[in-house]
């Protein structure tokens, strides 16, 4: 049985991006899609990363110390394309290119304009890149931004 996004959780949200869309960069995502996933993916890599230097200081081995630098880039470089992909996704749903996360290459501003993009509320009804991920089902917008009829 599968569930309805307004059931789903930061796990339901992570794997959504990593499984079903991995390297899917057209359409729109929510801002929950985007940040639940940013949220989980952080947890991911720091919680096993912490404990594995926190044992490593324990014990006094090294192992453990380079089991946490090995588990850290899998998941690094295994979370990579979905999270371009989900993040020129929540640009789309923004109305803007996903080209406009090289922005976040120009010193301190760069980062700063994006971190507000991310978390703004996406355009309301269709854009050019696709449909309102937050509309219910049954209404159709046409570019506009009008409502049309339902089917």
């Amino acid at each position: 049985m599968k569930k309805e996004e307004s059931q789903f959780n930061m796990i339901d949200w992570w794997k959504k991006v990593v499984l079903e869309n991995y390297a899917n960069f057209n359409g729109r995502a929510k801002r929950s899609e985007y940040w639940y996933f940013v949220l989980f993916n952080l947890l991911l890599i720091f919680v096993p990363a912490f404990a594995l230097g926190f044992l490593s200081d324990l014990v006094g081995a090294e192992s453990f110390s380079i089991g946490a630098v090995a588990l850290y880039l899998i998941i690094l470089l295994g979370t990579f394309i979905p999270g371009l992909a989900v993040a020129v996704r929540r640009l789309h749903d923004l109305d803007k290119s996903g080209t406009w996360l090289f922005f976040y290459f120009v010193p301190f501003i760069g980062g700063i304009m994006l971190l507000v993009w991310l978390c703004s509320e996406g355009t309301i009804g269709n854009n050019k890149y696709g449909r309102d991920p937050n509309a219910p089902e049954d209404v159709i917008f046409d570019f506009e931004q009008q409502p049309l009829e339902q089917q």
